[in-house]
């Protein structure tokens, strides 16, 4: 089974209300989302915690039809997440995103299907949440080498430094991946700040 898919992954800016209190954020709101572009129905809710700094989760992706799109945000610490383009036939096929995600700004990662997906940890204790659109399915789980140097991602990290779990160290890389995913388009990543999106 193959699947079509967008490009477009989305780094969203999400506003904070504080006050003498704290803050209080809206990190998903279905309208507001749909309005910036993001019609995704989330159907898991999926959080880790990472005790040292230099934790590398990844590059996972599940294949049709459980293929996943995800909402990334650090709920502590910082992280480097990263998506690389698993759709073939596309201009970006390969090429990876990095972004940092730090609790301390709040900023959000949206990564539709068709990516493989993952993050180091910057800081120690890093947890991160994420939002998924298709339940864990593990006959369907996938990965991709996170240090395959076909994909050229700027890791702060050394291989013989991150710490992995084992499955994550014998993911195949890019050139021997058979990827179900499809696409034309080229990968964008796009910024939007959900303060000027109305509901």
């Amino acid at each position: 089974m193959t699947l079509e898919t967008s490009g477009r992954l989305v780094l969203l800016r999400t506003p904070r209300y504080g006050d003498a209190r704290g803050w209080f954020s809206e990190t998903w709101s279905r309208a507001r989302f749909a309005a910036a572009g993001i019609d995704c129905d989330f159907v898991q809710d999926n959080q880790s915690r990472s005790e040292p700094q230099g934790v590398v989760r990844g590059l996972h992706f599940q294949t049709p039809p459980y293929a996943q799109a995800k909402l990334v945000r650090s709920l502590r610490g910082a992280i480097l997440d990263v998506a690389v383009d698993l759709r073939v036939g596309a201009p970006t096929f390969g090429q990876a995103h990095a972004v940092e995600l730090s609790a301390d700004t709040g900023d959000q990662l949206f990564v539709p299907p068709g990516f493989a997906h993952g993050f180091v940890t910057l800081t120690p204790g890093a947890e991160v949440a994420y939002k998924v659109s298709a339940p864990y399915a593990p006959a369907h789980e996938a990965g991709l080498a996170w240090n395959d140097p076909d994909l050229d991602i700027p890791w702060p990290v050394a291989a013989d430094q991150a710490v992995l779990a084992d499955r994550d160290r014998a993911w195949p890389g890019l050139r021997d991946l058979n990827s179900p995913f499809r696409g034309a388009e080229a990968s964008m990543l796009s910024i939007v700040d959900l303060a000027t999106v109305s509901r």
